[in-house]
């Protein structure tokens, strides 16, 4: 596959691992959600074994098996991009590696959690990350997992490896994220859905996305909106979105047990979560349901009202 223009492509959705129901890895469900992902959704890249993925619980293998399947299915039609992120060096490298021999077009490497090293550390396991494969890798920056931010100093150190090209922000900073932006070619890729909008008003390259699990093309819409010129008609799809966003990332519920309950309930594979999650009850899906369904009808009445604005009327 060719790199994109824009590294780790621009609207990505952060996929989860589907599981049967006795909770193996379910490869063929994989490959499916990921075609629907790419085909009907009009995503152009994935991230695998992400949080979102629930890499904490899947093995090595497992996440081997799931990036081959996924990238059998769309890999030729979407960037494939592997999260090794652990709180070892060493064996974040052995999945690195692997993931480059597994057929990942990049890397997604976040900052070591529990032991929260000081900047210098990280910044050094980054590095070695990206010293393990001819992969470009996007840092993961999510200070409220981990426990340890990338600093804007660090960040700007990072910028100068030749293969560390993106970051998925989750660092809630938009100051530092300016800061790097104007000052680094990095990509800047949202990782919390709320800000799509807003990174990619600063100079964002797009999102990698958990609510486009479930709504990729009203996710992609926003971007499209912006991207056209429209900067009013992406306020308003990005608004649209809110009620779901919230129900999936902002109300407590972790949000892999959020869009688990949702694909279900809309008949495609997802499967339960591992432990220590537990899966989402009757009340709790009901309610993420009725969001789902509010962001949808709000979506497609920004799209009726703009469709409805004669030619040459400023929307």
């Amino acid at each position: 596959m060719e790199h994109p223009t824009t590294p780790f492509g621009r609207t990505a959705v952060a996929m989860i691992t589907p599981f049967t129901a006795d909770g193996e890895l379910d490869p063929d469900g994989a490959q499916r959600l990921a075609t629907r992902l790419v085909d009907e959704g009009g995503c152009d890249a994935l991230v695998l074994s992400g949080t979102t993925g629930e890499s904490p619980t899947t093995s090595d293998a497992e996440k081997e098996t799931l990036l081959r399947a996924v990238a059998e299915a769309v890999g030729d039609r979407a960037w494939i991009t592997a999260g090794v992120g652990t709180s070892d060096t060493r064996h974040t490298v052995e999945l690195a590696r692997s993931a480059e021999r597994a057929g990942a077009h990049g890397l997604l490497a976040v900052t070591p959690y529990y032991s929260r090293p000081p900047q210098e550390a990280v910044a050094h396991h980054l590095r070695t990350v990206a010293d393990a494969t001819g992969l470009p890798v996007m840092l993961y920056d999510i200070p409220g997992r981990t426990g340890t931010a990338l600093t804007a100093d660090t960040l700007l150190r990072l910028a100068g490896h030749p293969r560390i090209a993106a970051v998925k922000d989750c660092g809630y900073d938009l100051l530092k994220s300016a800061k790097v932006l104007a000052a680094t070619d990095l990509a800047y890729y949202a990782g919390c859905d709320e800000q799509i909008l807003p990174l990619r008003a600063l100079g964002g390259a797009g999102c990698v996305s958990t609510a486009g699990n479930v709504a990729p093309r009203a996710v992609r819409a926003v971007l499209d909106a912006y991207d056209a010129g429209d900067t009013a008609g992406a306020a308003r799809r990005q608004l649209a979105l809110i009620p779901l966003i919230e129900a999936v990332t902002g109300s407590g519920t972790p949000g892999t047990v959020a869009v688990k309950a949702l694909l279900t309930h809309l008949g495609l594979p997802a499967g339960p979560v591992r432990g220590p999650l537990l899966d989402a009850d009757a009340a709790l899906t009901s309610r993420l349901v009725d969001a789902l369904r509010t962001a949808l009808d709000r979506t497609a009445d920004a799209e009726a009202a703009e469709s409805a604005v004669p030619a040459g009327v400023p929307g």
